[in-house]
């Protein structure tokens, strides 16, 4: 006679925590209890993903609304979303997808994803919209399922993960922009409910790991907007990840907790992006400042011709040749081709 056994956990099971690695945080977790992220469960003894084939948003988008200025502009990118964050920013502008567990919208596995791509002729995948690394399973299952199929892949994150898994999923990974909220650790422990050590420490390991490199710094009034910290924040990016790295400086608009403040002034923007000038970056954009302007386009950093000029999320002019600028020759740090 075969012996019996139960298919529930057993009392010991269900009083044992099992630790989730994935994150600085390091959620202990009860049987069937779900950590600080919302998405990740321990399941009979094991940290599971619940948003496992189960995005919430897929869809085609255009490049720059990553953003990403220095990686195949003018291209489409298949960009997916699953629910959840392991930060809880209070100006997050899809608060729903992450903080409130956005329903998914059916199973998809990665296999469709990659078919779905390859069938629209998208050359590139992006991870986006929420924290795609809180469902890591799924979102490196689908990186390496694209790579084989010589696709790219964009991780579009806050970067708050342990080394290890960081590591694993970077050998998958082509370009990312990482959203540094800010260089002060006060900010990111008030307003994020994180900490800011561990970004930056991710943000060295991709580069030490090849991945392309791009940042934005949403500018919010009184809390991060004071000139002090943005020539900070240049500073680190310039000794730490290069003058070449693309800074994208974007505008705050009033939402979520933060609906009491009011929206980033034109000229704080414009004043930020002179400050990174002057700190020794090459590449400064701004975003959300709705009339476009110059900070939507490349200049080459040597001669400052205009080599890419952009009017929204759309590329209308593009003059690099072999990624050069066609009039000094200087080389343009991206992936143009």
């Amino acid at each position: 006679m075969t012996d019996w056994i139960p298919c529930f956990p057993t009392l010991e099971r269900m009083k044992a925590k099992v630790r989730c690695k994935l994150c600085p945080k390091g959620c202990e977790l009860l049987a069937e209890q779900i950590g600080d992220c919302g998405v990740r469960k321990n399941i009979a003894g094991k940290i599971q993903c619940i948003t496992y084939n189960h995005p919430s948003a897929i869809k085609s988008d255009p490049i720059e609304k990553k953003p990403l200025y220095h990686f195949l502009p003018g291209s489409e990118v298949l960009s997916i979303g699953t629910a959840g964050c392991n930060l809880h920013c209070q100006q997050c502008q899809n608060w729903q997808l992450s903080q409130e567990s956005m329903l998914p919208i059916g199973a998809v596995s990665s296999a469709e994803i990659t078919a779905l791509a390859v069938k629209n002729k998208i050359q590139s995948i992006a991870y986006t919209y929420a924290e795609p690394l809180v469902s890591y399973e799924y979102t490196l299952e689908c990186c390496q399922t694209s790579h084989q199929a010589g696709l790219k892949n964009i991780l579009v994150s806050a970067a708050y993960i342990n080394p290890a898994p960081l590591r694993t999923i970077c050998d998958y990974l082509d370009a990312a922009n990482i959203d540094l909220k800010s260089i002060s650790d006060s900010f990111y422990r008030s307003i994020c409910g994180a900490q800011l050590a561990p970004v930056l420490r991710a943000l060295n390991i991709m580069k030490e790991c090849g991945v392309y490199l791009e940042l934005t710094n949403l500018i919010i009034p009184t809390l991060n907007d004071s000139t002090d910290e943005t020539k900070k924040l240049c500073d680190w990016i310039v000794q730490d990840l290069g003058p070449e790295t693309p800074l994208h400086f974007s505008r705050f608009f009033p939402q979520y907790k933060l609906k009491h403040l009011p929206a980033t002034p034109k000229a704080t923007i414009q004043q930020a992006r002179l400050i990174a000038f002057e700190a020794g970056l090459k590449f400064v954009y701004t975003g959300n400042m709705a009339d476009g302007g110059a900070g939507e386009s490349t200049r080459c950093p040597e001669c400052n011709t205009l080599l890419i000029q952009r009017r929204g999320y759309h590329v209308n002019t593009m003059r690099l040749v072999n990624g050069k600028c066609p009039d000094c020759g200087q080389l343009i740090r991206g992936i143009w081709n």
